[in-house]
């Protein structure tokens, strides 16, 4: 997913389990970024925490932004 980010595209092929692990990170990243994973169904905003308890995403602080 190094090109620009579509999360349409991105949410359609995580909900049919058509993204790699890499992908989901990548994905999920940008989510968080983003703040959007905070404002989608409870499950995103749940496996983005287990991504970030993980080390495998980090979280974002917008009070810096």
């Amino acid at each position: 997913m190094n090109k620009e980010f579509n999360f349409v595209d991105f949410v359609m092929r995580y909900e049919n389990g058509e993204l790699e692990e890499d992908e989901i990170i990548e994905g999920f990243q940008h989510l968080i970024d983003d703040g959007t994973v905070w404002e989608l169904q409870g499950s995103y905003g749940r496996t983005a925490r287990n991504l970030i308890e993980a080390g495998l995403c980090h979280s974002y602080d917008f009070k810096r932004k």
